[in-house]
């Protein structure tokens, strides 16, 4: 009799635990009651509602899943001086409360409902590079299914901290960070996944942005770090979102103009040694390039030494040295034609050898007189021709034949400085060919380096 005792007391204590469960579990159960084709009765969920501030799970031991995306519908502003990213997402959340069930079957054929967000517990995720008050419209709703799956949108307008690099604006590609996480529950709490695969969320940000606005997306990524606090660990999902800006506001209204002022300069080169028109045209050239830096500088970033910033500093240097020449040229010019010096022996054999390197520069006096294209009577030396044998001058040529000696030295002099005057005119000439040669060269290549770092 005495073991007969525990044996009943058994056998009432598992009857006891089974319809406790039994019960218990029928609590999880929504009464359909109320349902009908024209709306929901609000008392069915009250009890769902008064445990909207309790994390919804029947064990606490057990982390709640929550399932998060985004969609990225709009880059409203990129601050490249303030290093910050403002856009608009659509953050997509869901998880499961194992309280709100009911049969479908049961309720009238029902199989989801919208709830208002206010009277449901929502996960406190939030976006870490967040620099900005959560501006979320309030009344917002949650689709809730028949089994306990809620699904809740919600539009957030973020303005995040993102590391921007303005070196190659504006052929420049960012890569800003997302980073979803809880700020109260720990991987023991709550864990993140994902019910959207990464490529489906960039088709549809994609999609939405394609024609909005001066930037467009590239690429989405994604990587799970759990980020640790001190002794607590919460999960985290973070997101490489990578952009790229449409240049060709900046081609139009940046690097158009300055490349036609800059060939502009260059031709101008064409521009006859001679001409006093050069050196103003030039002048003007470079004051209306300044006007036109001023002009545009509210487009460039007011941040960093962006690589556009450099090739607007190199033309403004060649107009500068252009402009340096025709002042050296025009000096040459003038010193050639007032008083020129006598030039000296190495530069005069450089100078043949630049003028005629076909025929090597012969330096036999009369093909080298040819070379320069002087006449005899204007080279130094070379005497009047004598009168011939048998004729005698007349009156006249006889009264002149007395002063013929101060004649002669005079007419020398005349044609060495004439000759003088041809050698430094034809150096000026040979200078300006070399420098703007050189000044074609310099630009074309200092061009070519900033376009092959900008395609880098």
């Amino acid at each position: 009799m005495q073991g007969e005792w525990p044996a009943r007391w058994g056998v009432l204590l598992c009857l006891t635990v089974s319809l406790l469960l039994q019960g218990r579990g029928d609590t999880f159960t929504i009464n359909c009651s109320g349902f009908d084709q024209h709306g929901v009765d609000p008392a069915a969920f009250q009890a769902v509602f008064d445990r909207k501030a309790f994390r919804p799970v029947i064990n606490y031991s057990i982390p709640t899943h929550v399932n998060v995306s985004f969609t990225l519908s709009a880059i409203l502003e990129v601050d490249a001086q303030l290093q910050l990213l403002t856009s608009f997402l659509w953050m997509n959340l869901v998880w499961d409360n194992p309280f709100i069930r009911w049969n479908p079957k049961e309720c009238v054929g029902l199989n989801k409902l919208t709830v208002s967000a206010e009277n449901l517990w929502l996960p406190d995720i939030f976006i870490v590079e967040s620099m900005d008050v959560d501006q979320t419209p309030s009344g917002l709703t949650a689709y809730v299914s028949c089994e306990g799956r809620i699904k809740y949108d919600k539009p957030m307008r973020v303005t995040s901290i993102c590391k921007l690099d303005i070196f190659y604006f504006p052929f420049d590609q960012q890569n800003c960070t997302f980073t979803f996480s809880s700020f109260l529950y720990t991987v023991d709490s709550m864990l993140l996944g994902m019910d959207k695969e990464v490529w489906e969320i960039t088709d549809t940000s994609r999609d939405i942005i394609r024609t909005q606005g001066e930037w467009e997306l590239l690429g989405i990524n994604k990587a799970t770090p759990k980020m640790s606090v001190g002794s607590n660990l919460y999960d985290q999902i973070m997101f490489y979102v990578a952009i790229r800006r449409r240049p060709s506001l900046y081609i139009i209204n940046l690097l158009v103009p300055s490349g036609f002022l800059v060939a502009i300069d260059a031709l101008s080169f064409y521009l006859p040694a001679e001409s006093e028109n050069r050196a103003p045209f030039k002048i003007t050239l470079l004051l209306g390039y300044n006007v036109f830096l001023l002009m545009m500088n509210d487009l460039l970033p007011a941040s960093g030494t962006p690589l556009i910033s450099v090739y607007f500093a190199l033309c403004l240097s060649l107009m500068v040295l252009s402009l340096l020449e025709t002042v050296f040229i025009t000096y040459l010019l003038h010193l050639a034609t007032s008083q020129p010096p006598p030039m000296p022996r190495w530069l005069h054999s450089l100078l043949l050898h630049c003028t005629c390197p076909r025929n090597c520069c012969p330096t036999a006096p009369q093909q080298g007189n040819k070379g320069l294209g002087l006449t005899p009577a204007q080279l130094p030396g070379v005497m009047e021709p004598e009168v011939s044998a048998g004729q005698t001058p007349g009156p006249i040529e006889a009264g002149l034949t007395g002063g013929s000696g101060w004649t002669r030295a005079q007419r020398e002099q005349e044609a060495r400085k004439q000759h003088r005057v041809e050698l430094w005119v034809r150096f000026s000439h040979m200078m300006d060919t070399l420098l703007f040669r050189l000044y074609l060269l310099f630009m074309a290549a200092s061009i070519l380096t900033v376009i092959g770092l900008w395609n880098t």
